[in-house]
């Protein structure tokens, strides 16, 4: 029985995984997609869900190995790397080859708390107000990405952090989901330690399966600015499979942290794209507290929405709104204690800058357990149909 249950588990992952891969290799998810289409038949989410509901006792450690047949098809770093790490002999500083150095961009090594050691580029723009951390899409890495995040810059008028997945470009170690979340802390850590942002002045901005460590770090950041999802997913399985609620063996379950997002929230996706369907970020955009007007691109697919006017137009109008809005105060929900019935004790009218300060690491604990266990057993709204019509 569980021999069985292995080798379901592993069809389901090497189908509905690889459309979390970029358009880059549209042709190669088209074969895929004919190839697995039929096996798909064979297997039915009810049927799994009746074979997970008979091992209880095992479940952690399926939960384990799917994790690992996820890292295997889920994610598709460029290989070779697009580009290589040197020094310069001068300045000793890291650069990116074959890109010739330039003032405004920083290369740094980061090292994640997952043990791995990552590539990131910071771009500074002298009039900035704000610090974009970009998260980019699958088959991709920093030398692809190295021209868009310095023109995103100059445009947007915003500091800008790109950096590259555990396993991606020259960061070291395997993708997975996990890594992912400790690879976007790194960044973010940087840019508070370093170069002294703060949470409310930084801006999350996550391109497809990106849309995953951005939702998970915005949800347990309760004073960010605001995020950005280009062409997100509603989860890795969703993006195969309108299943009607959330699977213990899914990944990147965007669409149960979302609600857990306070800032104002800009999505935009290509109502033609055919790796990630619209309806994803329309579904998700219904999710969001805080909405801010969505952009559908007419006609857009997945990694082609750069190329219309629409889109930095409207991403630039999003983020002059959110830096004219004032500074939100952090809200605690947990249950007051009762006021002491002792008189209050006299307090030092000196404190230390370390106590005012809200740590790095607390914000990111704070809600990391109440947000892995509500994944696991909330259901999700049901997708009614796999394609939504386009609202213009």
């Amino acid at each position: 029985m569980l021999l069985s249950t292995f080798f379901s588990v592993l069809r389901v992952f090497d189908i509905y995984f690889q459309f979390l891969v970029s358009a880059r290799n549209e042709s190669y998810l088209k074969s895929r997609y004919l190839e697995f289409s039929k096996e798909m038949c064979y297997y039915s989410l009810s049927r799994g869900e009746m074979l997970f509901a008979k091992i209880p006792r095992e479940r952690k450690n399926m939960g384990g190995m799917t994790s690992s047949v996820a890292a295997k098809f889920a994610f598709f770093p460029p290989s070779p790397p697009s580009y290589k790490v040197v020094t310069d002999e001068v300045t000793g500083l890291l650069l990116l080859a074959p890109f010739p150095h330039r003032e405004n961009v920083e290369i740094h090594k980061l090292q994640t708390r997952r043990g791995t050691e990552i590539m990131a580029m910071y771009v500074r723009h002298p009039m900035a107000n704000s610090t974009l951390i970009y998260s980019h899409g699958n088959a991709a890495d920093l030398g692809q990405m190295y021209e868009l995040f310095i023109e995103l810059s100059i445009h947007l008028k915003v500091n800008l952090m790109g950096y590259d997945y555990t396993g991606y470009g020259q960061s070291t170690g395997k993708p997975s989901e996990h890594n992912t979340y400790g690879d976007i802390e790194a960044v973010y850590k940087c840019i508070e330690e370093t170069y002294g942002s703060k949470q409310e002045d930084v801006i999350l901005y996550g391109q497809s399966v990106g849309s995953g460590p951005t939702l998970d770090l915005a949800s347990r950041l309760p004073l960010l600015r605001a995020v950005v999802l280009h062409s997100p997913i509603l989860s890795g399985l969703r993006v195969m499979y309108a299943v009607k609620k959330t699977y213990w063996f899914d990944i990147y379950k965007n669409i149960d942290k979302i609600t857990y997002v306070d800032c104002p929230i800009l999505i935009i996706h290509g109502t033609l794209d055919e790796v990630v369907d619209c309806c994803h970020g329309k579904q998700l955009w219904e999710l969001c507290k805080n909405k801010y007007e969505p952009l559908w691109v007419e006609g857009g697919n997945h990694c082609d929405l750069e190329h219309y006017p629409e889109y930095i137009r409207h991403l630039k109008k999003f983020i002059t709104t959110v830096e004219r809005l004032p500074p939100r105060k952090s809200v605690d929900r947990r249950e007051k204690p009762r006021q002491s019935t002792e008189p209050p004790k006299s307090q030092s009218k000196k404190t230390s800058s370390s106590k005012l300060r809200i740590s790095f690491d607390h914000h990111l604990g704070r809600s990391r357990t109440s947000v892995d266990c509500h994944d696991k057993t909330r259901k999700s709204v049901e997708i009614v149909d796999n394609r939504v019509p386009s609202d213009s």
